[in-house]
């Protein structure tokens, strides 16, 4: 699954699954912007991929600020006349139930989970209508095909951003764009904090996987990755409005 010329756009990249998307994708052969909240977190996995050969740049970008999103995408297409693959991933865990989040909570869940993704697939899509190509990844979450006890707002909101993905692929597969939706169940990444804190620690998440997952483990960051290559190559150029669960089962 190769990349080879290919402009890779990737939010959230700083760390976790967003820096194992990054660094797979420039893997194989795209030149990929690096972007986080953190620019120094951005900036190091960036020097990491140019470190192994690679091809990265880096952008401090923070996925509330709609201006920001706007201005960073359209630098990136002006500077290199292109995107070819948007994997928007950026994110946040709020956990509670109805009685236990607030309102501004539910906002901000929002903000994060649905809207900064459609703002950042809004700003390429006239780019790839003009390429008759590109791919569109959106990180859900197997909480988008499920229901979690007590994350009413993270829940929604990964509903949500996987009925986008559907709405959207529909819309534009006769461009030759395809939106898919990643759907990772827990990979072991310090984005569980929230479930950590709902089952007492992690000693109580632990226990939890081991009995209610399939699988019987944590997913790790490249297996994810691996599945987001598969997205954004021409691999899967007839695969489109996919939420794509890996989740070792636990949804079943």
């Amino acid at each position: 699954m190769r990349l080879d010329g290919k402009i890779a756009f990737v939010t959230g990249a700083g760390s976790g699954i967003g820096r194992g998307s990054a660094q797979a994708l420039a893997g194989a052969g795209a030149m990929v912007v690096v972007t986080d909240r953190d620019g120094a977190a951005a900036g190091l996995v960036a020097a990491e991929i140019t470190a192994s050969g690679q091809r990265a740049e880096a952008m401090a970008l923070d996925m509330t600020d709609t201006a920001a999103i706007r201005a960073a995408i359209h630098e990136v297409i002006t500077r290199h006349g292109r995107i070819d693959v948007l994997h928007s991933h950026a994110g946040i865990q709020i956990e509670g139930r109805l009685d236990q989040v607030s309102p501004d909570q539910m906002d901000a869940s929002w903000v994060m989970n649905v809207r900064s993704h459609f703002v950042a697939a809004q700003a390429v899509i006239t780019q790839m209508q003009a390429q008759k190509s590109g791919s569109i990844i959106i990180t859900a979450s197997n909480s988008g095909v499920q229901y979690d006890a007590g994350m009413i707002a993270y829940a929604v909101t990964k509903h949500a951003a996987v009925a986008m993905v559907k709405q959207m692929a529909k819309d534009f597969a006769k461009d030759g764009i395809r939106v898919n939706a990643l759907c990772p169940g827990f990979i072991d990444t310090p984005f569980n904090a929230g479930f950590e804190r709902q089952m007492g620690g992690r000693a109580g998440l632990e226990a939890y996987i081991s009995t209610a997952i399939p699988a019987g483990r944590f997913g790790t960051v490249e297996e994810v990755a691996a599945a987001v290559l598969y997205l954004g190559s021409d691999q899967s150029r007839f695969v489109t409005g996919l939420a794509l669960v890996a989740d070792g089962g636990e949804c079943l």
